[in-house]
């Protein structure tokens, strides 16, 4: 999902699926070798069920429910980080596609760990961040927007999916990663990075769930919630 804006696109998608088998097999054919990555559901937030999701954690996908609550917090949040400084090795993009918000969570995820993988060479991942890297988060926005080859493949991994996709959605992807020693909430809806303090790799996945956990909390009356970690393969 993302929320009508300056910058908004008339382009609509249909929504990603909170689905591991169905984004591994998205990645896999955008560009990221599968020997690399692999996706993992992650059943609770408590740590016996975090120490079961496999190490070394390099990301963390979050879907959750949209309510009114949560926008007049963003609202808020947004006036405030507008002008915060964040690292300059944090790659953000916006989201001006409409249900876009899976493939921006996934370009977040792996825009933030190139250094820690390989990326098929020619590849739509290759080719994406090469192009993007010195562009404003609204110009990866538009590159993405105007990328057939990235439309096709997110059409292809929703018909993949379990569910039938409706293109009226009220749940929405973000990610976080740790970028130089902190923990950033990306998306695309927001307006730039959100740091959410000190982490490291080692930790992302505890420190993640703390994040999870207080958002999960605001919206005590829905079960609509998936955690993905993106770990890497031994």
């Amino acid at each position: 999902m993302t929320t009508v804006d300056e910058g908004y696109s008339a382009k609509k998608w249909l929504p990603l699926e909170a689905n591991p088998d169905v984004i591994n097999q998205y990645l896999w054919g955008l560009g990221l070798a599968p020997d690399e990555v692999e996706c993992y559901d992650v059943f609770g937030l408590d740590d016996e069920l975090l120490e079961m999701v496999p190490k070394p954690v390099l990301a963390v996908l979050f879907l959750y429910p949209i309510t009114k609550k949560c926008e007049e917090e963003r609202i808020k949040q947004d006036k405030e980080i507008k002008d915060k400084v964040h690292s300059d090795k944090v790659y953000f993009m916006k989201q001006t596609v409409d249900n876009a918000c899976g493939t921006i969570g996934l370009l977040h995820a792996i825009g933030n760990i190139t250094s820690e993988i390989k990326l098929s060479e020619g590849s739509f991942l290759d080719r994406f961040f090469k192009s993007t890297a010195n562009m404003t988060p609204i110009e990866r926005a538009r590159f993405l927007e105007n990328d057939s080859q990235i439309e096709d493949a997110h059409s292809v991994a929703v018909i993949a999916g379990d569910t039938t996709a409706s293109d009226e959605v009220d749940t929405h992807f973000i990610c976080l990663a740790c970028v130089d020693g902190e923990l950033y909430e990306l998306d695309g809806d927001r307006a730039g990075p959100v740091s959410h303090g000190a982490s490291s790799p080692a930790t992302l996945l505890q420190d993640a769930a703390k994040v999870i956990k207080t958002m999960i909390e605001k919206n005590p009356d829905s079960l609509n919630f998936n955690v993905i970690a993106i770990s890497k393969k031994a």
